[in-house]
């Protein structure tokens, strides 16, 4: 068995295979029930919409976040869960509110308490779930189903993707936004495609790296949050996300000689100064890795030209995910089974 067969034997390998399947899906099945929802939502002229999340749901929430602020001009806020399941201090007037809940297992007490809270104060409860039977899909008022089937591997990889979408194509709709429209069109094929990318050139440098940084801005922050908790999560490897705007103040002062620094780069306004930071990054002596543009004083990593600044980000992912299945096992663990954790982490 070769070296990239082995690596090709994992759940999360198989799993995030899936993701273009699984967007397909959710275009095909759809039945117009999200231009029903977008309707309602239209009538109801929400004022600010709010999140919850934990764990890789909730680097969704932030893609989301910058999305609808961006595309809706809508404010969003992350619920702090625990302010009902633990301290009961659940919300007062959600007349004017969008709640948003994403959840793959939709189990979770504190997310389930949570979106009971939102929809008792008035809020338009929507769950991005991939379980259409779960108790956070009975207690929404409308559900965006993932429709990613079983996904055993502990370390989530098409259900994050598949939220993404799903977020993409709810904006999309509620906005009216032709722009977004199309990107939900060629996101399977970008998918598919991302699958192809090959980062291996970058993974021996991480074999015996301690820590390091994943670096974006915008609603691709979101993304480089997923990196740094799969890095953990899946290869022992303790990664920290920053906004790009953040990382060149305090964080900066960690970098030494051969620091990893992988940056997902933008390719929206929020991209401008990627380049003068990776040259800074590079005088303190980081090693910096480049997904979605080539940048001074970095190894760049292969990426599909050509797509909507969402779709990138999405593409990017999918290429990430294949890269750290492997640099998990490369680092000698499992990336199916990490110490102490489980698939569904019930928090109060």
């Amino acid at each position: 068995m070769t070296d990239q067969t082995r690596f090709e034997t994992t759940l999360m390998f198989k799993e995030a295979a899936e993701a273009s399947d699984v967007c397909r899906r959710q275009i095909a099945e759809d039945g117009g029930a999200l231009a029903a929802l977008a309707e309602t939502l239209r009538r109801r002229d929400p004022l600010f919409v709010m999140t919850c999340a934990r764990g890789s749901s909730d680097h969704a929430a932030t893609f989301a976040k910058y999305l609808i602020e961006r595309r809706l001009r809508i404010p969003v806020a992350s619920l702090g869960p625990s302010t009902v399941s633990v301290y009961d201090a659940g919300p007062r007037d959600l007349s004017r509110a969008v709640f948003i809940a994403i959840s793959q297992s939709g189990q979770s007490p504190d997310l389930l308490a949570s979106a009971k809270a939102a929809r008792q104060a008035g809020a338009i409860v929507i769950g991005i779930v991939n379980d259409t039977t779960s108790p956070l899909a009975d207690a929404a008022n409308a559900v965006v189903p993932l429709l990613c089937g079983p996904e055993r591997s502990v370390a989530a990889t098409k259900s994050y993707l598949a939220s993404l979408f799903a977020i993409v194509r709810l904006v999309s709709t509620w906005a009216g936004d032709a722009d977004l429209s199309a990107a939900v069109s060629e996101t399977p094929n970008a998918l598919q495609q991302a699958w192809d990318c090959d980062w291996s050139a970058v993974a021996e440098p991480l074999l015996k790296a301690r820590g390091l940084f994943t670096v974006s801005r915008g609603a691709l922050l979101g993304i480089a949050q997923e990196a740094a908790l799969k890095f953990k999560e899946t290869s022992g490897l303790h990664a920290e996300a920053f906004s790009s705007a953040e990382v060149r103040h305090g964080p900066m002062a960690i970098v030494e000689d051969g620091f990893p620094v992988l940056m997902f780069v933008p390719r929206d306004a929020v991209s401008a100064g990627f380049a003068d930071l990776s040259e800074r990054f590079s005088r303190r002596g980081a090693y910096v890795m480049s997904a979605g543009a080539a940048l001074p004083g970095s190894v760049p990593l292969p990426f599909i030209e050509d797509l909507h600044p969402l779709v990138h980000g999405l593409a990017m992912t999918q290429s990430f995910y294949r890269f750290v299945n492997a640099l998990a096992q490369m680092r000698g663990h499992d990336p199916d089974r990490p110490p102490a954790l489980s698939k569904v982490t019930e928090t109060r």
